[in-house]
């Protein structure tokens, strides 16, 4: 059996060992749990997809509060090399030390690691419990810039010297009057990053036949940070992929209204606009691309329409290397309890085996998913909405989910 570590090839394609090492943070508050639920249905799901002829070595590596005690450390710089010398890593909820230099763990590794692409996929399961009429119409992929925006973490605090001598200068400089005691931030949106985080959406939408991508900005106050991304997008798509794309005006324009085969359509919405839309009209969207805070609030939202966060797993993605993860928090106070549902990072798990090409475990997973759902064995999140449910421990989900590979 071939070991080792997965490699990126030159053309960018991976090379995945029958036995690959990958690296896992068990993450922080109920991290254990969820991540020993989930591990164990990973590994379930190789072992049935490949009778034995695939395996993962699991690596664990540190961050957060099991970081700091191992090492002193929030985040080891030997976390950081680990993943970049694996390509491949996966992780559950990490804790934000308050008051420790760090502003987010999580955006930590993201910027480090330049993971410039946040992936959320965003489907509803059957018989998860929504407050949606039809949920069932949400399957879209959100695409978030990870590394810029408001998460770039350039502001100073009121009434510090760095923000009045901001407020000097622009005063001064620039002939804009703020008031003294303002705390101040930046937001920076390039053309580079911009232009990544869309390629990056469109070659997705392409490579899995998606009809559509959607700019989401707020262009219409915003004019040269999410204004330029709208147009930074369009660029993109005409430059890298015009033979595969066509606009929406050119939709209307040129083929009266019907796509033609083969074509992603390229389209825009303001963010605000775009939140009633997918309550509303989620049919029409399917893959969306945004700035980083405007990808935060919509993934969530989309989530709620689905199940939660607990039901909604991720992705970030860079050029080097990807490290898929829970989007939900620590909550600490069922830390231990065995009580968390960890579907958010089982089907993380699922993500990264597709991204490896392992696709048959992926879809072991989500069948298994479905069809325990879909039986009413759940954790106590979805039992206390479901008529008739079983409630069942974390452990006791990923047993149920387990048994299902074999039928």
């Amino acid at each position: 059996m071939d070991k080792g570590k997965i490699r990126k090839k030159k053309d960018g394609s991976l090379h995945v060992p029958d036995c690959p090492i990958i690296p896992f943070i068990e993450g922080d508050g109920i991290g254990p749990d969820i991540w020993n639920a989930s591990r164990r249905v990973m590994d379930g799901a190789v072992q049935a997809a490949y009778n034995g002829k695939r395996t993962i070595d699991w690596l664990e590596i540190f961050a957060g509060e099991k970081g700091f005690r191992h090492t002193g450390e929030w985040l080891p710089e030997s976390t950081l090399q680990t993943i970049q010398e694996h390509v491949v890593a996966i992780k559950g909820p990490l804790t934000t030390p308050v008051g420790k230099g760090i502003r987010s763990l999580n955006v930590s590794i993201r910027q480090k690691l330049d993971l410039f692409a946040c992936v959320r996929p965003v489907a509803y399961i059957d018989s998860v419990p929504s407050p949606m009429k039809h949920p069932e119409r949400v399957n879209m992929v959100v695409f978030r810039e990870n590394t810029e925006d408001v998460y770039a973490g350039i502001e100073w605090e009121s009434g510090s010297p760095e923000a009045q001598t901001v407020i000097s200068f622009l005063h001064t400089k620039m002939g804009v009057a703020l008031p003294d005691d303002a705390g101040i931030g930046i937001k920076p949106i390039s053309a580079r990053n911009t232009q990544r985080l869309v390629a990056s959406a469109i070659s997705y939408a392409i490579v899995h036949g998606c009809p559509s991508v959607t700019l989401m900005h707020k262009g219409n106050i915003m004019k040269f940070t999410e204004g330029a991304f709208s147009k930074w997008g369009y660029e993109i798509a005409k430059e890298k992929f015009g033979k595969c794309v066509i606009t929406e005006d050119e939709l209307h324009r040129t083929y009266n209204g019907v796509q033609p085969e083969g074509k992603v359509v390229i389209k825009d919405r303001i963010a605000d606009m775009l939140f009633q839309q997918v309550l509303l009209r989620p049919e029409d969207y399917h893959v969306i691309a945004s700035p980083n805070l405007n990808g935060d609030y919509i993934s969530d939202a989309l989530a709620a329409q689905v199940g939660g966060l607990g039901m909604a797993p991720g992705a970030n993605i860079g050029d080097d290397c990807a490290v898929f993860e829970a989007t939900h928090g620590t909550a600490p106070k069922y830390a231990g309890m065995d009580k968390i549902n960890p579907s958010s990072l089982i089907l993380s798990g699922a993500m990264m085996l597709d991204y490896m090409g392992w696709n048959e475990a992926a879809s072991m997973i989500r069948e298994g998913i479905k069809k325990t759902i879909q039986a009413g064995t759940v954790t106590y999140d979805l039992a206390r909405q479901m008529e008739g449910a079983i409630e069942v421990t974390c452990s006791g989900f990923a047993e149920n989910i387990i048994e299902k590979f074999s039928g």
